[in-house]
């Protein structure tokens, strides 16, 4: 399987250089053969082998080290190497590390341009957001957020839809909202912090300590590719479905000076290689949901799984439309994003209604 997935890689590789899909500058110009070696250096957000996410950036390691014949040496160093999970960002831009892998949405106080790139309440699914980064003007929106930065972002990975997170209480209405202690970073928390919660954010190494310490009285993690192992389940038995990333991306910071000074043909392979791992941590995550659902709902039937009552949802999407227009109100690169962002969801969640939202209720009994 790995020889399979290293050929297909090369092939993308060659067709990908040969449609030009990575823009001119990234088109290889010379023929001469370079075999200088080129070491990059990655801080990743994630503890040491952490799953799934973790194993992204061992994917793009090997992708590109075989794709480059060795000439590009990708070094990790997870969180417990760093010690700064959310570092990630200034490690990038100071040069003090090549690569960072991370979420966009987490740099929301440096820039807060940065947050519409990983997910939005109420937004694309990833099929619906992987259009739009590459043929909907969403990757060019992000080099233009980035680049004033000295950095470049691709995407790292999504993990699917995620559930809305696990609750010590259950929730009947907006008023079981107010004062909740809740970690849920992105504009999501936001959202909550307008129907008056009290989001927060915490590392994933110190989310179980919190909720079972009653730090916070809630949290959205990832899903059940992910959560389940975390035992969240023990402390908080309400685990409620979906609304604010319907389609979490992770990214690949990659610091623009250090990306410049490479050979073009480099420059390809590392984006390529960056691609292919964020297809494989997106598959991966589906295959990991899907069977540690089957998981939970067998083993730990006591687990409650709910949806928030409409009057909450509404409350949710009225705070998330005005907050939307204040960002755009205030500032033009918000606005610019935001409305495309929502032209290309319209357009694409037609076609999804009418294809897979349309297959999916033909199959319900």
């Amino acid at each position: 399987m790995k020889q399979i997935i290293q050929i297909f890689a090369l092939s993308i590789l060659s067709a990908s250089a040969a449609a030009g899909w990575f823009g001119d500058d990234d088109k290889a110009t010379s023929t001469k053969q370079d075999t200088q070696t080129y070491t990059l250096n990655l801080a990743e957000t994630w503890p040491s082998n952490f799953p799934i996410f973790g194993d992204s950036t061992k994917n793009f390691k090997k992708l590109a080290e075989t794709m480059s014949n060795g000439r590009l040496k990708i070094r990790i160093d997870s969180k417990n190497k760093h010690k700064s999970a959310l570092g990630i960002f200034d490690f990038v831009k100071s040069g003090q590390y090549d690569l960072g892998h991370s979420g966009s949405y987490y740099w929301k106080g440096k820039d807060i341009n940065t947050l519409f790139f990983t997910s939005m309440p109420f937004g694309m699914t990833t099929p619906e957001q992987h259009a739009w980064f590459e043929y909907g003007g969403g990757q060019e929106l992000m080099d233009k957020v980035y680049a004033k930065h000295g950095l470049k972002s691709i995407i790292g990975g999504s993990t699917g839809n995620q559930m809305g997170g696990w609750f010590q209480k259950e929730i009947n209405s907006i008023a079981d909202l107010q004062g909740l202690k809740m970690r849920i970073p992105g504009f999501a928390g936001e959202i909550m912090a307008e129907v008056g919660a009290k989001p927060t954010n915490i590392p994933a190494g110190e989310l179980y300590t919190a909720l079972d310490r009653g730090t916070i009285d809630a949290l959205e993690w990832v899903g059940p590719s992910l959560d389940l192992r975390m035992g969240f389940h023990k402390v908080a038995p309400y685990y409620y479905t979906g609304w604010h990333e319907p389609g979490a991306e992770l990214q690949f910071l990659i610091n623009l000076k250090k990306y410049n000074a490479l050979p073009k043909d480099l420059q390809t392979i590392l984006i390529s290689a960056m691609k292919l791992s964020a297809y494989q941590m997106y598959a991966q995550s589906e295959h990991e949901s899907a069977k540690n659902w089957a998981t939970m709902k067998q083993d730990y039937p006591n687990i409650k799984v709910k949806t928030f009552p409409k009057p909450v949802f509404d409350a949710l999407r009225t705070a998330n439309d005005k907050l939307l227009k204040r960002l755009a109100a205030n500032n033009p690169l918000s606005k610019e994003i935001i409305k495309s962002q929502s032209n290309y969801l319209k357009k694409a969640r037609a076609w999804t209604t009418i294809s897979d939202q349309a297959y999916l209720n033909s199959q319900s009994k």
